[in-house]
């Protein structure tokens, strides 16, 4: 009884030990840096480079040996923000697959002709004769360029395999948001259920990934290659998983020869490079199932505008970004330089005076303001007023002004027949949800069908005498709409733009005051 006494000692001390197979519930366990061996100067100076940066950061969250030791939220983005992945998605979509490949329902050799026997062209070239899953998977397809379609085009699957391939599969990297969208597909055919409901008793469900959403595309087709929105922890989750290769709560989820293969450089992005060009950038380090190498042996999901979960096998440890930035380089290079560095092997002892420095800055962490109330102008307080528009090509029919005794706006307008109301804060961002699709849904390709409602933060100032400026922040997707308003007498003059077509002449909107 004693020898297996011992034996079982060993056992559960060995796989309390093991870094690949913490135990996590509903969330991460908290820690502080020093605990976990690293140094929070390091945090704090990424933050400071962050700021310095003018970085539109959204949310940083650091997990080592399996304990969130930092957690840091730009207000209005907070925890529970459910925030766009854009090309994050896409590492869901290979893990998807990675699930139908253990389950029989296909290997990474299957041809796409033999899949979709029914949606090739007239003609089936020789390079699509030998396109695979595994092309998919690497962003080595050979169309160049790659195809771009709309809902508007009734069948996607059909439209990618008709796009001609000019590379043979598998010798060049181009990157193809609609081979992760075939991806989808093929799930779809196969287990006849889209990617997101596949996905959801396999991976959402033990990982306790919840009130995750996922854009279709056409056909009702999960998009697969973005549009899916979650919470910060449930990326941390993820990264995770793939740092246990595949283990959670005592179970072997998704095969560890899967990670390992999705997580090898599969293909490289530009060859012609020297071996000292190649060293210190993240973007030409190899491409896996769905995944970048980066330099230091680790690697990442990307979205586009910085959303990242990166994965530093020899640190134990996962960092995840959100942010909306064209300095993703940046931002990478800066996660390489202040926190890779951190991470020791030597417990520390805290420091109070770095301990409250670090609870200064994070506390202190908010997204720019976007402009402020002039000094001296006497603000509206306890009033409201609402104006009829004449007709403009926002189709923006009525808008209403409410300000309670402390300055606050409840912003009121009428939108095509649809009304629609926020609360704007006076300098200050409120928190509210809308039904009125962002401007991320002014692309052709987006579909809103089944999101609804989206959170939204309201902003405004008086910038000037008669001149309020509101924002409206659509933060699930960091969109933004701005309206400049004018009052003079009984008239209005309001010009309005937003973050998708930032570069567009505002449109003009003119209307005069309603009787109450």
């Amino acid at each position: 009884m004693a020898r297996h006494l011992i034996i079982l000692l060993a056992a559960l001390l060995l796989f309390a030990c093991d870094g690949k197979r913490y135990m996590h519930e509903a969330s991460f366990q908290r820690s502080i840096p020093e605990k976990e061996a690293v140094m929070t100067e390091g945090i704090l100076s990424f933050i400071e480079e962050v700021e310095a940066e003018g970085i539109d950061m959204h949310s940083l969250m650091i997990l080592r040996h399996g304990k969130v030791i930092t957690e840091a939220y730009w207000h209005p983005y907070k925890a529970s923000t459910r925030h766009i992945m854009h090309s994050v998605s896409k590492t869901f979509a290979s893990t998807a697959i990675g699930f139908a490949v253990q389950e029989r329902l296909l290997s990474v050799d299957d041809k796409l002709v033999d899949i979709f026997p029914d949606q090739l062209p007239a003609e089936v070239s020789p390079f699509l004769a030998e396109l695979s899953v595994k092309h998919l998977l690497t962003m080595s397809v050979g169309q160049n360029p790659a195809p771009e379609f709309y809902l508007s085009d009734e069948n996607w699957v059909r439209s990618f395999l008709a796009t001609p391939i000019v590379d043979k599969p598998g010798t060049v990297f181009t990157y193809n948001s609609y081979a992760t969208y075939m991806l989808s597909a093929i799930i779809q055919k196969l287990a006849g259920q889209s990617m997101f409901d596949y996905l959801k008793p396999r991976l959402f469900e033990p990982l306790q990934i919840k009130n995750a959403v996922w854009e279709t595309g056409a056909q009702n087709m999960s998009a697969g290659g973005w549009g899916m929105r979650i919470r910060t922890e449930d990326m941390a989750k993820l990264g995770q998983f793939y740092l246990q290769k595949g283990w959670w709560n005592g179970k072997q989820i998704l095969r560890k020869e899967w990670i390992r293969e999705a997580t090898m450089p599969k293909i490289f992005q530009r060859d012609s490079l020297s071996y000292d060009e190649q060293m210190y950038d993240n973007w030409v380090q190899g491409y896996g199932y769905q995944i970048w190498m980066c330099i230091n042996n680790a690697y990442r999901a990307d979205g586009a505008n910085g959303q990242f979960i990166i994965v530093m096998p020899d640190e134990d440890a996962v960092v995840i970004i959100t942010e909306n930035s064209s300095k993703t380089n940046v931002v990478l290079n800066m996660v390489f330089k202040h926190l890779q560095p951190a991470m020791q092997k030597i417990i520390y002892s805290p420091k109070t005076e770095l301990k409250e420095q670090m609870s200064t800055a994070i506390n202190a962490l908010a997204a720019p303001l976007p402009f402020l109330t002039a000094e001296g102008v006497d603000t509206l307080r306890s009033q409201s007023m609402a104006f009829a528009c004449d007709s403009n090509a926002l189709g923006l029919e009525r808008i209403a002004f409410s300000f309670d005794a402390e300055g606050h706006c409840r912003y009121s307008m009428t939108v095509h027949g649809q009304d629609f109301d926020f609360s704007c804060g006076l300098d200050a961002w409120r928190e509210g949800s809308t039904a009125r699709l962002s401007p991320y849904f002014l692309s052709p390709r987006r579909n809103p069908d089944g999101l609804a409602p989206f959170a939204v933060a309201g902003y405004f100032s008086q910038t000037a005498p008669g001149e309020l400026c509101l924002r409206l922040l659509y933060t699930e997707d960091y969109q933004e709409e701005t309206f400049l308003c004018r009052l003079s007498g009984e008239s209005l003059a309001c010009e309005y733009s937003n973050s998708f077509r930032r570069n567009d002449p505002p449109i003009e909107i003119r209307g005069h005051r309603l009787m109450q």
